[in-house]
């Protein structure tokens, strides 16, 4: 939950409606970014630490259920893609690459490993223990929480991104 509530918050500093940090510069909001990015990854890392650990305290089986294997698809696809953001930072490292593309594919990329770390929340909303502890109106607005965050993103990032490219010649 955690990592899914800071990636959204980092994610949604660039929205020109709903940014916490509205008023300041670009650059700002870069580092901002960055930082929550990268407690995002180490969150996710830690998570996956402690779950595997406690799994093996419990001589129980490793990534057998969908949420598992989505979650450990997830948590590399996120450390992946946080090095990727990397070139974004220093943007002459990559060549022939304008800043433009790097931008577009950095968001379209990270819209992805948002809706992979979404999947597997809503996976793990329909594991035994949630079902059996969240029950009733409390079950369906848990899981409206993730999906509608997942359209305002899609949405945002859209807008920002593909959208201008297309209006482009």
């Amino acid at each position: 939950m955690v990592f899914s509530f800071i990636m959204t918050q980092a994610i949604l500093l660039f929205s020109p409606e709903t940014s916490l940090i509205l008023s300041y510069s670009r650059k700002i909001k870069v580092r901002v970014h960055w930082l929550l990015q990268g407690l995002t990854t180490m969150c996710a890392i830690l998570g996956l630490t402690i779950i595997s650990y406690n799994k093996y305290l419990n001589d129980k089986p490793h990534f057998t259920s969908w949420h598992g294997l989505v979650g450990l698809v997830t948590v590399f696809y996120i450390c992946m893609q946080s090095i990727g953001g990397v070139s974004l930072l220093y943007p002459k490292l990559m060549g022939n690459w304008s800043l433009s593309k790097l931008k577009l594919y950095h968001a379209t990329s990270g819209l992805v490993g948002y809706l992979l770390g979404c999947t597997s929340l809503l996976l793990g909303m329909c594991s035994s223990w949630f079902t059996e502890t969240v029950n009733g109106i409390s079950w369906y607005i848990a899981v409206c929480c993730p999906a509608l965050l997942a359209l305002v993103l899609m949405n945002q990032i859209s807008s920002a991104y593909l959208k201008r490219k297309r209006m482009q010649p």
